[in-house]
């Protein structure tokens, strides 16, 4: 359009000055070289419209080339999205085996550590009694009365055991170390009825330690794996009623919550997770709890 105006208005310029050299006379020779100028103008005018037809050629490949990599780099983008989104669904897909592997891996290292403390303390009390004796020795050698030495305990109490651990009813038993490091063991590499046998036994000759509670607690775990969701519920509700005191009580109750939601009692499940996140705020427990809620869409506080 603008080059069209170009050229109109050199027409019309041209045309003007033929027609003003007609109205008026003029000599021949001004008049040649203003025909000579105007064509010289109308020359320019020409190239300069040529020019301006190359520019926006030019202007308008670059535009193309422009447009035709912004789409590939669009289309670029769109495949690297798909396959960012195929990979986030295969780990969600398999976050679930691997968290609960990782969850029974970090509990047997707590769960040793625990044991680790109560060895500690028996040692101590150990030590205290050993001190005990000595001095009571000393005492007698010396004929002088013994001096009890701080932090003693009754002999009832200085083995570090309670009474149904020292003897095991009906027969010799594994220590409670054996057993309970043993289950741990097992549970841990997929010896899953092993384990439970183990911590059976357990709980039938040391049902009054720290630790009962705890394999009380993998008993459950070791239902849940085997996909006895019936007698998971069972084993962490045992825990939850008959160990008020068990560090084990967030475990318990989440994993009674995901086992209600697998026999399909999905509100008494979100019940028991809402719990979780009541009772234990903060914990690790707690996290997993509202993990799992939002993945069901469910709310943290029950809606009315």
């Amino acid at each position: 359009m603008r080059i069209r105006h170009i050229a109109i208005f050199s027409a019309a310029v041209l045309a003007g000055a033929l027609a003003g050299s007609l109205v008026g006379p003029r000599p021949a020779e001004a008049v040649a070289r203003e025909l000579i100028e105007l064509q010289r103008d109308v020359t320019s005018l020409l190239q300069g419209q040529k020019d301006l037809s190359t520019q926006v050629t030019q202007d308008h490949t670059v535009m193309k080339t422009l447009v035709e990599q912004s789409s590939d780099n669009v289309n670029k983008l769109g495949a690297t999205m798909s396959s960012l989104q195929k990979s986030v669904q295969d780990v969600q897909a398999n976050s679930g085996a691997r968290l609960d592997t990782m969850s029974t891996q970090v509990q047997g290292l707590s769960d040793n550590l625990e044991e680790i403390k109560s060895r500690l303390g028996k040692l101590n009390q150990q030590l205290v009694d050993l001190q005990n004796s000595v001095q009571s020795l000393d005492a007698k050698i010396s004929g002088t009365a013994p001096a009890p030495a701080a932090g003693a305990a009754s002999p009832a109490s200085s083995t570090g055991a309670s009474p149904s651990s020292s003897a095991a009813p009906g027969g010799p038993a594994p220590s409670a170390d054996t057993l309970y490091s043993n289950g741990l063991r097992d549970i841990t590499s997929g010896k899953y009825d092993l384990a439970r046998s183990e911590f059976e036994d357990y709980l039938k000759y040391y049902a009054d330690t720290d630790l009962a509670s705890n394999a009380q607690f993998y008993l459950g775990e070791i239902f849940y794996k085997q996909k006895q969701y019936v007698d998971a519920v069972a084993a962490y509700d045992k825990v939850l009623t008959a160990y008020p005191k068990s560090f084990k009580l967030g475990p318990a109750r989440l994993r009674k919550g995901l086992a209600l939601i697998e026999l399909g009692q999905k509100t008494a499940g979100l019940r028991e997770l809402r719990e979780v996140v009541r009772r234990f705020p903060g914990s690790d427990e707690d996290r997993l709890a509202r993990g799992k809620l939002k993945e069901l869409g469910a709310s943290v506080t029950p809606t009315r």
